[in-house]
């Protein structure tokens, strides 16, 4: 071969990839994103929209949306348990949820992860920010003791310079780079590769006090704790999508496919948006924080897509977008009319719509049919089925029990039904939700019953016609609805109780 055509050849390798026979995927978790933060979602149903988001309208035209896709849970952790593992929250020995770092991780060993399913396969798999619930560090000074947390403040006596085990390199990510609990909550450092990175050259952990970070300006979400002295979750955005962009452009370079699973710290509180990112202001540029961190994760996407084209894989590469619970209530935000739950009632940690209902976007040019919608009633922890079918994996039975595969819907080969009914959960309040045909019952667990088993019909709602849950509609007390509460009260035990597989691979 001329020489000449070589040298041509290799010049061109960065911008034409190789040839893979799998596609690289990259699923994207937003934090408190809710369906009417996507003006796409938000144009359905209004003209009036407040923010923009150019670059996740984009995914949704050259897509596939879900109109009726569901978080597990309405609140974050069990959530992101849900989806990591393919099982519903009530599988863990913690349903409502592990709430600290130094908690037992409700992942056991031999589960079935994202990060092993894609491993198994044969890809480069990473994780980038918010991990989300326990994992094992060692007590301060015994290195072989793990340390257990008091859920008090202060808690000093444990060494945050590493994680010692059920972290995301233990559950089959080969590179991550991670906030243990995102931005919110100890402690405040960054992980790579589990290792503490330090975030200047002078940094040392200390005591993060609302005191220490107040010449910042924000307020800590969560209790104060270890963190590095250099905590700043204002660089939060910009260090995590720098670095998820470097592992596109490295991975991009090789034969193998990827892998990526992007927990975002946007939208959570604190509201610390980055000043500028990829050339566009940020801060400031809209009527609240909280909206300026929706604008900063559309354009931490935008980075992602930047590079998959640049890189010459943008045709191979398939993104699902979606949140870990439904849209923030903020003052300010409302104050704009802004509507982060969209046309549905509630939002975070609340029992109706506005909780559970997420945006779900589908991505794939050639693959995936431009501006097409489904309406099926789906669930994030279908993320899981839908990947192995897509890498032809077949799950074992005791594995992923409740998720449902989603790529015959995607790529258009049949419409199936992924559900036949669905079940979700809200937060704190501690109720439990079964639809089936647009019938939705609320149920009251008691919180003060640690077995999650006395429950309570709540409420009853026909969504078909009562899609904003008008308290006004709420049939629990109409007995001309006995037989559909009892039959579904009665759907929503057995399938709980006898812990019996729910999704269809």
């Amino acid at each position: 071969m001329n020489k000449y055509i070589i040298k041509l050849l290799l010049l061109l390798i960065p911008f034409i990839g190789f040839t893979q026979e799998k596609p690289n995927v990259i699923v994207v978790l937003a934090d408190d994103f809710g369906v009417g933060d996507i003006s796409h979602y938000r144009k359905i149903h209004s003209d009036n929209i407040i923010v923009e988001t150019p670059t996740l309208d984009k995914l949704a035209k050259e897509g596939k949306i879900f109109t009726d896709a569901h978080s597990p849970a309405a609140l974050c952790a069990p959530t992101r348990y849900a989806i990591m593992t393919g099982n519903h929250c009530y599988r863990s020995y913690a349903p409502s949820g592990v709430w600290g770092c130094y908690q037992p991780s409700p992942i056991e060993k031999n589960q079935l992860t994202l990060g092993k399913l894609m491993k198994q396969a044969g890809y480069k798999t990473s994780f980038f920010g918010k991990w989300g619930f326990g994992m094992d560090f060692a007590k301060k000074g015994e290195p072989n003791t793990t340390y257990r947390s008091s859920r008090k403040e202060f808690e000093i006596d444990v060494d945050i310079t590493k994680v010692i085990d059920r972290g995301p390199v233990q559950n089959g990510f080969d590179y991550s780079y991670m906030f243990p609990a995102g931005i919110q909550a100890e402690p405040y450092a960054v992980y790579e590769n589990g290792i503490m990175t330090p975030l200047k050259e002078d940094s040392k952990i200390v005591l993060i006090t609302q005191k220490y970070v107040d010449h910042l300006g924000f307020k800590l979400d969560k209790k104060e704790g270890l963190g590095d002295s250099n905590w700043n979750p204002f660089n939060a955005g910009t260090l995590l999508i720098n670095k998820a962009v470097d592992f596109i452009e490295r991975s991009s370079e090789t034969k193998q496919p990827f892998f990526m699973y992007y927990c975002s710290q946007a939208v959570h509180k604190p509201h610390t948006p980055s000043k500028k990112l990829n050339g566009t202001k940020i801060a400031g540029t809209t009527p609240s924080s909280h909206l300026d961190m929706v604008k900063e994760l559309d354009v931490q996407v935008q980075m992602m897509i930047e590079t998959l084209k640049r890189k010459g894989v943008y045709n191979n590469t398939l993104i699902i977008f979606t949140s870990d619970n439904g849209g923030l209530q903020i003052k300010e935000t409302i104050a704009s009319k802004h509507q982060s739950s969209d046309i549905f009632r509630g939002g975070k940690n609340s029992c109706f719509e506005g909780g559970t209902r997420v945006p779900f976007i589908t991505w794939w040019p050639g693959k995936i049919k431009a501006n097409t919608v489904s309406n099926e009633p789906i669930i994030g922890i279908d993320i899981m089925a839908t990947l192995a079918d897509l890498t032809n994996q077949n799950i074992e039975e005791n594995q992923a029990m409740d998720s449902s595969n989603l790529l015959p819907i995607l790529l258009d080969e049949k419409n199936i039904q992924p559900h036949p009914f669905l079940l979700t959960q809200s937060g704190t309040g501690k109720r439990a939700m079964i639809t089936e045909n647009g019938w939705k019952l609320i149920i009251q667990i008691d919180k003060k019953d640690k077995t999650f088993k006395k429950r309570t019909p709540f409420a009853l709602f026909n969504l078909n016609d009562n899609i904003s849950e008008d308290e006004k509609e709420n049939l629990i007390n109409n007995p001309k609805y006995k037989d559909k509460i009892d039959k579904l009260f009665k759907k929503y035990n057995t399938t709980r109780n006898s812990k019996i597989k729910t999704g269809i691979l």
